[in-house]
């Protein structure tokens, strides 16, 4: 089924009404949260970085 530009542009605006934004609010909560398990997982990767590095060394006999 065709339909018309002009019939699709107005389809699209009655959709676009649709649409509930999130508050203020609720985007800094959830920045917020994003944010700190982003950190926490930084954290972490890299503290398993240090070690797997210092285990290869010791295995590798490149360690002190």
């Amino acid at each position: 089924m065709k339909v018309s530009p002009i019939q699709f542009f107005r389809q699209v605006r009655q959709e676009v009404k649709k649409i509930t934004w999130p508050s203020k609010k609720e985007v800094t909560q959830v920045t917020t949260v994003v944010l700190f398990i982003v950190t926490l997982a930084a954290i972490f990767f890299f503290a398993v970085d240090v070690v797997l590095a210092w285990v290869v060394k010791l295995i590798l006999g490149l360690g002190v």
